[in-house]
């Protein structure tokens, strides 16, 4: 493997891993993005999302080239850490986490999907704490924010329980139609409450200096 810090990040829970986005485990994520399983109904995503091209290799050849802009594009303003959902050492999806402007707002930003083989489990609530945990306890940060469309119930119950409060709502577009999305926002202050003693994280020290430079 390269020694890019943040293809060697890892967190872990009782349940899950989140790992660096290495070439080696996208092409074993491939055929969830090939089949569709990474898509839902109602659509969960705004515009533009290349997870919703029609044509399997079209949508493959994307999201690949939006996983691989993320790597590339990391600077003390922006960056995007692209994650890979480990479950029972397979690959089932993503968990990104996303810092814009962060060293002036200390605010980041999450995304993700799963194979549609693995939800309604509670693994989506797993890898955001996942995710949070790495965000306040690795990085240092102030606040989280998400989105969601008003229809996208498992996405806005996560938020609700993990301790976001509600943050306005705001339109987006997805397959060229306007629908509404709900804000949230989480502070470190409301984490805290719900922080877990049994989230590990590997390769964070290494990987804030890349963000950072």
């Amino acid at each position: 493997m390269v020694s890019y810090a943040p293809l060697h990040l890892r967190v872990t829970t009782p349940q899950i891993e989140l790992v660096g986005a290495t070439d080696h485990l996208l092409e074993k994520l491939e055929p969830i993005v090939r089949t569709g399983k990474a898509s839902a109904e109602p659509a969960p995503y705004d515009d533009p999302m290349s997870l919703y091209e029609e044509d399997p290799e079209i949508r493959v050849v994307k999201w690949l080239q939006s996983v691989w802009r993320g790597r590339g594009i990391v600077t003390a303003d922006f960056w995007r850490l692209n994650l890979i959902v480990m479950l029972n050492n397979k690959p089932v999806g993503m968990q990104d986490v996303i810092g814009d402007h962060f060293n002036t707002y200390g605010t980041v930003g999450t995304f993700s999907w799963l194979s549609s083989d693995v939800r309604q489990r509670g693994i989506g609530s797993e890898i955001r704490q996942a995710a949070l945990h790495l965000a306040f306890d690795g990085l240092d940060a102030r606040e989280a924010t998400s989105e969601a469309f008003i229809d996208n119930l498992g996405s806005n119950g996560v938020s609700r329980r993990l301790g976001y409060k509600e943050n306005g709502v705001t339109w987006a577009s997805r397959h060229g139609e306007p629908a509404l999305m709900q804000r949230w926002r989480l502070t470190r202050e409301d984490w805290l409450p719900h922080r877990r003693s049994d989230i590990e994280m590997y390769g964070v020290a290494s990987t804030r200096k890349v963000l950072r430079k």
